[in-house]
């Protein structure tokens, strides 16, 4: 009988898991997004405006950059605010694209590259290789399946950075390390990206890229289920319509969470109290 009771128990399970976050549920919404600043910053005023605003409870799930795509072209999720495009996620919207919408950017500005200290005297990675015992051999990455990974393993090989290896890890590891480089005055190179709260901390530039081998400007887009327009219009719409002014108010708020004790979802509240107008503009 336990036996019995235990098999049915996880056949509910995979049912209840199975079950897109929508379905029976139009006032609980489900947002995918990277542990990225950008992203965490992004997706916390996403859910303030839901619940301090529509009274939608909202659920943010943080996932790697592949099944962010994933869960919402399957519809596990309502949507994601973390798109970078046209080229660092473009692969993964050329496989999606008919199964998602993309509502358009929610910031424009936006750039991926490599970026050193000012202190660092060389200025394009054409001059890695050459200095490569200065970087000790190693370039400071994020999580593995991240685009911009797949952009600096691609970097790699048109530059022929054979003595390089492309460290894998997390935006916490890669900004952990930089601080570290930086207070010892080390030469170090990062796989970054702006907005970001790294450039108004520490002096930084952007190595060239001659070859274009990271893209070039890029914006954050919006991305959200097939249906949630016909399922919850007054969340698709707010979604269509959201925005930030600029990269630097993005940029801000990424700053408030790096303040000691700092709780994102508490900044995002802050944020929509300070910007009324703006989250009206959202709503209307």
């Amino acid at each position: 009988m336990k036996k019995i009771l235990t098999a049915v128990m996880a056949a509910l399970l995979i049912m209840t898991m199975a079950v897109p976050a929508f379905a029976g549920d139009a006032k609980k919404i489900k947002l995918a997004y990277v542990e990225w600043d950008c992203a965490t910053a992004t997706t916390n005023v996403l859910k303030a405006v839901l619940e301090e605003r529509m009274g939608i409870e909202c659920e943010i799930v943080p996932v790697a950059a592949a099944v962010m795509w994933q869960a919402v072209g399957t519809g596990d999720v309502d949507g994601m605010a973390a798109a970078w495009l046209p080229v660092t996620h473009g692969d993964y919207l050329k496989k999606m694209q008919k199964k998602v919408v993309d509502l358009g950017p929610n910031v424009s500005g936006a750039k991926v590259g490599w970026a050193v200290p000012t202190y660092v005297t060389i200025d394009s990675i054409e001059d890695l290789n050459k200095n490569a015992d200065k970087f000790d051999d190693k370039i400071i990455g994020i999580d593995p399946g991240a685009g911009l990974m797949r952009l600096s393993e691609e970097a790699i090989e048109k530059y022929n950075l054979d003595k390089f290896e492309l460290m894998e890890g997390s935006g916490a590891t890669m900004t952990a390390t930089l601080s570290s480089a930086v207070k010892n005055n080390e030469w170090i190179v990062v796989t970054a990206w702006s907005p970001h709260w790294l450039f108004g901390r520490w002096d930084m530039k952007y190595l060239k890229d001659p070859k274009g081998a990271l893209g070039g400007e890029e914006t954050i887009n919006t991305i959200v289920r097939k249906g949630l327009k016909t399922d919850n219009p007054a969340v698709y719409a707010f979604l269509d319509k959201f925005a930030w002014k600029d990269a630097n108010q993005l940029q801000m708020v990424m700053a408030w969470n790096q303040e000691k004790g700092a709780d994102p979802y508490e900044s995002a509240k802050r944020f929509i109290k300070e910007n009324k107008a703006q989250v009206d503009s959202w709503l209307k």
